[in-house]
């Protein structure tokens, strides 16, 4: 069993860096907002305590299967301790059911998010996202209020990978994450 924690600012591509992964390895991709949006749409508002429930419940079962592994992706908040919490609370549910644990960080700069940010298919998949007016401005208060991008030896993990993807297609970046990390290749 893999764990692949796949993270980094806003926009950067996480999703769909994940998706190409799951063309090319036989690992499932769980991003963030697989449970903010049904939360959203039944809330109508962003209930963070139902999103970790949600979470909780797929991090659990996902562990105890067979399946070769999971792509989980989020925006770290590397300034907010409570981040560091949940990235080690999701790692211990993993490696207590003996999971390799490794971690991917994605890097590209403000200008580049915010063209990603109104792509065709962060819209098709995210629909809170939709509103691209609020979806940039939260990229904007991000940007001022959290900080997504590690400084150098800040990260303690023996499996992990920086990875500047601003001139990198998602397959490429997925090429170069199932490399460094050695998984499974599907045929």
């Amino acid at each position: 069993m893999r764990l692949l924690i796949l993270f980094g600012a806003q926009a950067v591509g996480k999703m769909t860096v994940g998706q190409a992964l799951t063309r090319i390895t036989p690992m499932k991709l769980f991003h963030n907002h697989m449970t903010i949006e049904p939360v959203l749409e039944l809330f109508d508002n962003f209930n963070s305590r139902a999103i970790l429930r949600l979470r909780e419940v797929i991090f659990e079962e996902f562990a105890q299967s067979d399946r070769y592994g999971l792509i989980f992706t989020m925006q770290w908040a590397l300034n907010v301790q409570d981040d560091w919490d949940y990235i080690a609370h999701i790692a211990e549910i993993f490696e207590k059911a003996g999971a390799q644990v490794d971690y991917c960080e994605l890097i590209a700069p403000l200008n580049v998010r915010l063209e990603r940010n109104v792509t065709e298919n962060r819209m098709k998949e995210k629909p809170s996202k939709r509103d691209t007016g609020r979806s940039e401005w939260l990229i904007m208060n991000a940007e001022q209020e959290y900080r997504n991008i590690s400084e150098p030896g800040e990260m303690p993990f023996e499996r992990y990978l920086r990875l500047e993807n601003t001139n990198l297609s998602p397959e490429e970046a997925a090429e170069k994450i199932a490399a460094h990390f050695g998984y499974e290749r599907l045929s």
